[in-house]
Formats: structure tokens, C-alpha cells, sequence
């Protein structure tokens, strides 16, 4: 039996640099989700990850999949 632990409990993200690609503000993406401009910085610094709900509107926002934005940690195994 293979035994596995997360290496860490949060995704990184490439959210920062698809905004500036896009030359939009924090303040500009939080509006057009519907989120405050402090949930756009905790995520993009990984101190919150978002919900099923808000994931698939930046996924759908950015016209990009799942794993072009999030990054989650790989797994270790033991």
C-alpha cells in the first residue's frame, strides 16, 4: 500500500501574470467576478484558495483550463 501526504494544503496560480497579460487591475478582475480586490490578492498569493464556484469563473474569465491557472503542490509520496 502506497502511503501519501500533500506537501502543502494551497495551489499556486498563474493568475497575476494572465491579469498583467491582460493589462487589467486587480480592482478590474475582482468587479467582473464579483469579488473584493483583497480576494483577488489572497489568491493570487496564495493565502486563500477560491471556491468550485469562483474557480470556474476564472477559468471561464481567463478563456483558459483548470490546470492553466492552478497549480496544485505534487504529492509526496511516502
Amino acid at each position: 500500500m502506497v502511503k501519501c501526504i500533500f506537501i502543502k494544503n494551497s495551489m499556486n496560480n498563474n493568475i497575476k501574470k494572465l491579469r498583467n497579460e491582460m493589462k487589467i487591475s486587480q480592482k478590474d478582475l475582482a468587479e467582473s467576478l464579483s469579488v473584493s480586490r483583497q480576494t483577488i490578492n489572497a489568491i493570487e498569493t496564495g493565502k486563500f484558495d477560491p471556491s468550485l464556484t469562483l474557480t470556474i469563473k476564472i477559468t471561464r474569465f481567463f478563456n483558459k483550463g483548470l490546470e492553466e491557472i492552478f497549480i496544485m503542490e505534487k504529492i509526496k509520496k511516502l
